[in-house]
């Protein structure tokens, strides 16, 4: 839990989420009291996804700690999820079909989890990599994809990407 923390574990027979009319995120907890807006918050989005997730109120002060989504009931799990991707935008690259040149600047086409796309990779210190085979890769815009693991990927794909690494 954080320094500020509350304290506050998830206790799954006393608090609920739920989305009201407005489509917010509303989190009830133990002695009744909803909180409207809250968000929640990862710890280690990248390293760590679905864990050691904190519920913030509108003011940013953490109500409860959530040490695995997993633990949550299904409807919650689910609340939790959709809100984390909605703020979140980080594509998965499946496969990398081109780049255009082995220098830098190139274009780099890839298939991510979120569909076709081109980026250009400005140079080879916007990829950084990751424990466990996992990359990030910025492009020119500032935009991030994320390579899960390298060593899963297709063989056409590694031999693209070991140029650059």
């Amino acid at each position: 839990m954080t320094e500020e923390s509350t304290g506050k574990a998830w206790m799954p027979n006393a608090h609920r989420l739920a989305r009201d009319s407005y489509g917010r995120l509303v989190f009830t907890d133990e002695s009744g009291t909803s909180h409207i807006g809250v968000v929640p918050a990862q710890a280690f989005p990248i390293d760590a996804p679905g864990e050691n997730v904190s519920l913030l109120d509108a003011d940013g002060h953490e109500l409860v700690f959530i040490a695995q989504i997993s633990g949550l009931d299904a409807d919650a799990r689910r609340l939790v999820l959709e809100v984390i991707a909605e703020r979140d935008f980080l594509p998965v690259v499946d496969r990398l079909l081109s780049v255009s040149t082995y220098a830098t600047p190139s274009t780099w086409e890839v298939q991510t989890d979120r569909g076709l796309t081109r980026f250009v990779l400005k140079g080879e210190e916007d990829i950084r990599r990751l424990r466990n085979g996992g990359l990030l890769i910025t492009d020119s815009h500032g935009v991030t994809y994320r390579v899960t693991d390298m060593r899963a990927l297709d063989r056409h794909s590694r031999k693209l990407l070991d140029r650059f690494l």
